[in-house]
């Protein structure tokens, strides 16, 4: 492994002082979310307003308010609560080689997640918004690190994050990960100390993948680690279990196996920086003789920050990597980040976002309205509260209006509001919203579970009376329960009959199949209920003080007490 040629403090010190000054800032913004708020939402339209979008929804008119409160009546008048479907048709243009449609010019690139219809969203990235919350806010979170722990610039970074480059728009605009963006758009000091190369995030089998990565970065003394989802840690330890022996071989020649399904051109680039290393790989034996299993806490002794997801579903998984890494390392949450934007970053050990009020502008639906998403009538009669009007203790849906064309911007999350920083209230996110289930990031749409389970019925010829999804975190397995209309369905159809369901929903979500590639979503599991199963739920219900007259449900769940009342209706 070759060796940095900027010296630690060096980088430390340069972190110092690119992210304090972008922290400033910050403190500056949040002391008055109000003022900061107006600000921003000024100056976001005011770079919209000559769009083909700008002009439809009025943003000059808005712009001539008098003051704050006027400003804002202006755009809830003039702009309904939108989600991506919304956009599509105008993001599409963009994607085709139109310009100022929904953004002046056109996007820079595109980050792609999985949508609630089989077509996957692109959602626009601007020049202004990477340069803004992927570049100077990511120097405040790394600035971050150093406050926290002193010496996390140390030794080398390891970072598990999507690709850069995934694909590419129509017009040759290209599409990839926000994670694998902010990596490689760090500062070139910062880039010395990653242990891995980009190219290797491009490597499509994932028992490679996590192989060539911990053959990496077991190598080397890391003091920082980066992934989003813990579940990945669980997976990675699993390889690091598997192929010891294998990564003390390769070390000790410096080299990476052959076992494995790896591009030649990535192969290559990886290989180039390897050495043989034997006495790093001796003190890796050592450590097998001496605990058995080794863990991050053997391996990288010195590691000074973890981070990871602690908020939504993820505490499974954190429960499954409790007590792997040293006493002393800060697990820090990630932080309130999705591909739409960087709503905010966690700045303690409180697992509660510090928001940006000087780059977006929020607004927040109260909990008990988030019912009325889905009927537009009723929505038009719900109170949207600002940012500086969030009760601490209390939980919202967040709307986001960005530098990259997204305007009062449903993130169907819900957040729960904590203390301040400073005068602006900090997030922490608890669960997906408006019918969808993640266990680890995979997005899963009820409508998408419907159609999933209405192709399989036609291509199966087995007719479905009723069904219902639960997300099981304890296996990070889905279960599907069905009942068909023929009673003499096997358990062997039944089994079959999730395969095709699976099939299907790799087809529409692209969130789902990276989950399940990566092995931290694992293969569902189909039941088969008894008759009249529907019937007999809702009479339980009703039993238990449910109101006849305004029972429903929803067919794709993450909610265990519901989930224990099907179990007990399989045949």
């Amino acid at each position: 492994m070759k060796k940095n040629s900027t010296p630690a403090w060096l980088t430390t010190f340069l972190l110092r002082v690119a992210g304090g000054i972008q922290y400033k800032k910050l403190v500056k913004a949040s002391k008055n979310p109000k003022e900061a708020s107006e600000q921003t939402l000024r100056a976001i339209l005011e770079y919209g307003k000559d769009t083909e979008f700008g002009r439809a929804h009025r943003f000059d008119y808005i712009l001539s308010a008098a003051n704050g409160d006027e400003l804002y009546k202006r755009y809830q008048e003039q702009i309904a609560p939108s989600d991506y479907e919304d956009y599509r048709a105008l993001i599409d243009r963009h994607k085709n080689g139109e310009a100022n449609v929904l953004v002046p010019g056109k996007p820079v690139m595109y980050a792609t997640t999985s949508g609630t219809t089989k077509e996957p969203k692109w959602i626009p990235i601007t020049d202004v918004y990477l340069k803004t919350v992927y570049g100077k806010m990511t120097k405040v979170w790394l600035y971050n690190y150093i406050i926290n722990r002193p010496k996390a610039f140390y030794g080398k970074l390891v970072t598990i994050v999507g690709k850069d480059i995934e694909g590419y728009a129509p017009d040759g605009t290209v599409a990839g990960s926000v994670s694998g963006v902010t990596r490689r758009d760090a500062p070139s000091f910062v880039k010395e100390l990653y242990a891995v190369p980009g190219s290797v995030y491009g490597i499509k089998d994932y028992n490679a993948r996590y192989y060539t990565i911990m053959r990496l970065g077991i190598e080397t003394d890391a003091t920082i680690f980066i992934t989003a989802n813990p579940s990945t840690l669980v997976e990675v330890q699993k390889n690091v279990d598997k192929y010891y022996d294998m990564y003390c071989d390769d070390i000790e020649k410096g080299t990476l196996s052959k076992e494995f399904d790896i591009p030649a051109d990535i192969r290559k680039d990886v290989e180039a920086q390897l050495e043989p290393n034997p006495a790093r790989a001796n003190e890796l034996r050592e450590l097998k003789r001496k605990y058995g299993q080794v863990l991050p806490k053997h391996y990288w002794p010195h590691m000074q920050i973890l981070n990871t997801w602690k908020c939504g579903n993820t505490k499974v998984y954190l429960d499954k990597i409790e007590g792997y890494f040293p006493a002393s390392c800060l697990h820090q949450e990630f932080g309130y980040f999705s591909s739409e934007c960087r709503f905010g970053i966690v700045m303690d050990d409180t697992n509660y976002s510090t928001l940006f009020p000087h780059y977006h502008f929020y607004e927040f639906m109260a909990e008990e309205d988030v019912d009325k998403l889905s009927d537009p009538e009723a929505l038009k009669s719900v109170k949207f509260y600002q940012l500086h009007e969030l009760e601490q203790g209390k939980r919202y849906c967040p709307f986001v209006t960005t530098f990259a064309g997204l305007y009062r911007y449903n993130m169907n999350d819900l957040v729960e509001v904590g203390t301040p920083y400073f005068n602006t209230p900090r997030v922490f996110m608890i669960q997906k919203v408006n019918g969808i289930v993640t266990m680890t990031g995979e997005k899963l749409h009820e409508r998408q579970f419907i159609e999933a389970v209405k192709n399989a019925s036609a291509e199966s010829k087995l007719d479905v009376k009723f069904f219902v999804g639960f997300a099981d975190m304890s296996v990070s397995a889905y279960h599907f329960y069905y009942e068909f209309a023929d009673a003499n369905v096997s358990q062997a159809q039944c089994d079959e009959f999730t395969k095709l369901v699976d099939k299907y929903l790799r087809e529409q979500n692209v969130e789902y199949v990276a989950k399940r590639d990566s092995f931290r979503v694992h293969d569902p599991i189909g039941h088969m209920l008894v008759e009249n199963s529907f019937e007999k739920y809702k009479a339980a219900c009703i039993a238990e003080g449910a109101r006849d007259g305004q029972f429903k449900m929803n067919l794709l769940m993450q909610d265990d007490k519901r989930h224990e009342k099907f179990k007990k209706l399989v045949k």
